[in-house]
């Protein structure tokens, strides 16, 4: 059976203030054309097709549009809640998009009940498993803990017992949305961190033939029988290297996986260029980054007047300015945004207390209170989500 996976659509999602609706169009035709050509059987959405709760009516428009035209080839679409969606909202209509082939597992509680396809081989068993949230679904789902790898691996059980019932040779697809150990990160996924831990093992998914990951917006391969497809189109800089793609899976009659990237359409290259101002404006070698978003870092130890304009003349799609002088090891004039980059919320407020304490830092029975009152802000933010 041929699967196109694919994941983080995010649509309503703009980068630097740049609308990406066109983008994400030309997305969706791309996708909708290789289902059509490519001879695919199923397509696999794992997770944030929305960028928020509540999107914007033309994403919803875009989404509603896309769920037609799969639908009128005849192709069964299963596709799963992300944790930058509101499960519930997605979720809505569920039951009579499944008589259109459209298959929507938003609910936990639903984890080990599959969508069931066949080909000339016999049944594959395709299950989702949405965003969870671990202190939402841990009681549903009667796990030992409340925190990430307990929570996949309740689901995950759930998989397996019913995959146990299934005829011998039932083969075996999941979709997931978590953060996997071993996947490379970027600056554009939303942190999940509960109880400290953001990751879960892959042997979490041993039993079944192909994990079909979301969450992680770089296309990477943990191992053959587990793929993060990435997100279609780049949303931060930190992504300028990406190879944007999807994945065609073809599951053979043995369960064996054979992968072929599909390239997705570049709406414009990144560009990460740093340097002294007068070099990046003149620099022949730049010429080929002349139409891309531009990210540029200025090392200038003094800063230059008109940094952005004069830049703007050479590469007019310029969309961030960062200065970081090369002979300034001690930043003090740093924005708050360039001191938290990268830091997750656990370090942010253990660097608050320790600059109110004047450098004294947490002790351990500290840091942990820090942890569970962390854990229990997300959990509530995700309850009041729900309740909207």
């Amino acid at each position: 059976m041929r699967f196109l996976h694919t994941s983080d659509w995010h649509l309503g999602r703009s980068f630097h203030r740049v609308n990406l609706l066109t983008a994400q169009r030309a997305f969706l035709d791309h996708l909708v054309e290789t289902v059509r050509t490519r001879d695919v059987e199923a397509v696999l959405v794992a997770g944030d097709v929305y960028d928020r709760a509540v999107p914007p009516l033309a994403a919803v428009e875009l989404f509603d549009d896309a769920l037609h035209r799969l639908a009128a080839l005849g192709v069964p679409t299963v596709m799963i809640s992300g944790n930058h969606d509101s499960a519930r909202r997605l979720g809505v209509g569920s039951g009579l998009m499944r008589s259109a082939g459209v298959h929507l597992h938003t609910d936990p509680a639903q984890c080990g009940t599959p969508v069931l396809l066949a080909d000339a081989h016999g049944p594959v068993a395709c299950y989702g498993l949405p965003y969870l949230e671990p202190a939402m679904v841990r009681d549903a789902l009667g796990a030992p803990r409340a925190d990430h790898a307990a929570v996949l691996g309740a689901a995950m059980d759930r998989v397996r017992a019913d995959l146990a019932t299934r005829p011998a040779g039932t083969r075996s697809v999941v979709l997931a949305h978590a953060f996997v150990t071993g996947g490379a990160l970027s600056d554009s996924e939303r942190d999940i961190t509960v109880g400290g831990v953001a990751s879960v093992p892959a042997a979490v998914f041993e039993g079944v033939d192909y994990a079909a990951l979301g969450h992680l917006h770089g296309c990477q391969t943990l191992t053959e029988r587990i793929r993060y497809s990435g997100s279609p189109l780049a949303y931060s800089f930190s992504e300028a290297t990406h190879r944007k793609s999807s994945w065609l899976i073809d599951l053979d009659a043995d369960g064996a996986v054979h992968a072929e990237r599909v390239d997705c359409p570049v709406p414009r290259p990144l560009a990460r260029l740093r340097g002294p101002l007068e070099q990046l404006l003149d620099d022949p070698e730049l010429a080929r980054h002349e139409d891309s978003w531009v990210e540029a870092t200025l090392t200038d130890t003094a800063r230059p007047a008109e940094p952005m304009a004069r830049l703007s003349k050479r590469f007019p799609h310029t969309l961030s300015l960062v200065f970081d002088p090369d002979e300034a090891p001690v930043r003090p004039s740093a924005s708050y945004a360039q001191r938290l980059r990268g830091r997750s919320d656990q370090e942010i407020a253990e660097d608050f207390v320790a600059h109110v304490r004047a450098g004294r830092g947490v002790d351990e029975g500290e840091r942990a209170e820090l942890r569970s009152a962390i854990d229990d802000v997300r959990a509530a933010d995700a309850a009041a989500e729900v309740a909207r």
